[in-house]
């Protein structure tokens, strides 16, 4: 494969501090994108993180309906059991990630499976194109071990969509984008290319460092602005520094949304909460035959 010359470091424009919030039955995580008055990332609508003690977050995410985008859950410790309304139903474990096409519409539950110590995860919203709303839902379920690891001098990635360090990921993302998780050693660099029409964004969930020579620190997106390639480095500390890499190209449509319904209209959000209403009616009649 040729290797792409990088002649633009990409600076941070914007760095947003995560905010704790309840999510699902009670279940308290950390939001950076799509908080702060919805906050964006085209194509990125949303990143939560959740980490606490498994059995602090046994009430979960029950039955919920989405349409119109995609989510994808990554696990690093615990395990979420996901079941949805056309009967799929399987288990994330640590170090798993789970890519749901919600297109037209699912109604599905995440519920933590009972485990000692932490449950640590993220969930990622991504928007669909206009023409691929109504699309039909998939799954894409991969564990630990689907997911390949790039290594460099004191540098891993998991990398699960997109390419790092010459590894290629497996999840089939609709909209070209990239997926990281970047694990450095203390004072370990790594230079990662992004292409310059993406949109991107560092999320830090561990230990401290530097993106393109702004700091970061845990819990913290790092907005990326125009370039070709972002440069981290991490602290002397011991965690060294850990943060997902997420980017992809802009989709640069109109964005409707409401809840778990991200459209292109008003008139499609209605449309949405109509056809809900009409699943939770069917289903009300079929638990009753």
């Amino acid at each position: 494969m040729a290797t792409t010359m990088l002649t633009q470091l990409r600076s941070i424009t914007k760095v947003v501090q995560g905010s704790k919030q309840m999510e699902g039955a009670g279940v308290q995580i950390c939001r950076t994108i799509g908080s702060q008055g919805g906050l964006r990332v085209d194509p990125y609508l949303m990143l939560d993180e959740l980490k606490l003690p498994a059995k602090a977050a046994f009430a979960g995410f029950p039955d919920h309906p989405h349409r119109g985008f995609e989510t994808c859950s990554i696990m690093l410790e615990g395990e979420i059991e996901h079941r949805d309304s056309v009967g799929n139903k399987g288990v994330i474990r640590p170090g798993g990630v789970q890519w749901m096409t919600a297109g037209r519409g699912i109604i599905h539950s995440e519920m933590p499976r009972p485990t000692e110590g932490i449950l640590h995860g993220f969930q990622l919203w991504i928007n669909l194109p206009a023409k691929d709303k109504m699309c039909k839902p998939r799954y894409q379920d991969y564990q630990a071990s689907d997911i390949p690891i790039a290594t460099g001098e004191g540098v891993s990635v998991r990398v699960m969509a997109g390419e790092s360090l010459g590894t290629v990921g497996p999840i089939k993302m609709r909209n070209p984008g990239m997926l990281l998780d970047v694990r450095l050693s203390p004072n370990a660099t790594l230079k990662q290319s992004v292409p310059s029409d993406w949109n991107g964004f560092c999320y830090v969930y561990a230990g401290s460092g530097t993106v393109s020579g702004s700091a970061a620190k845990i819990e913290q997106a790092l907005l990326m602005g125009a370039g070709d390639h972002v440069e981290a480095v991490a602290g002397a500390g011991s965690d060294g520094m850990r943060f997902l890499l997420i980017a992809g190209r802009p989709i640069g449509e109109p964005i409707v949304q409401h809840g778990p319904f991200v459209m292109n209209t008003r008139e499609e959000i209605q449309q949405a909460f109509t056809d809900y209403q009409v699943w939770q009616l069917l289903a009300w009649v079929v638990d009753r035959l």
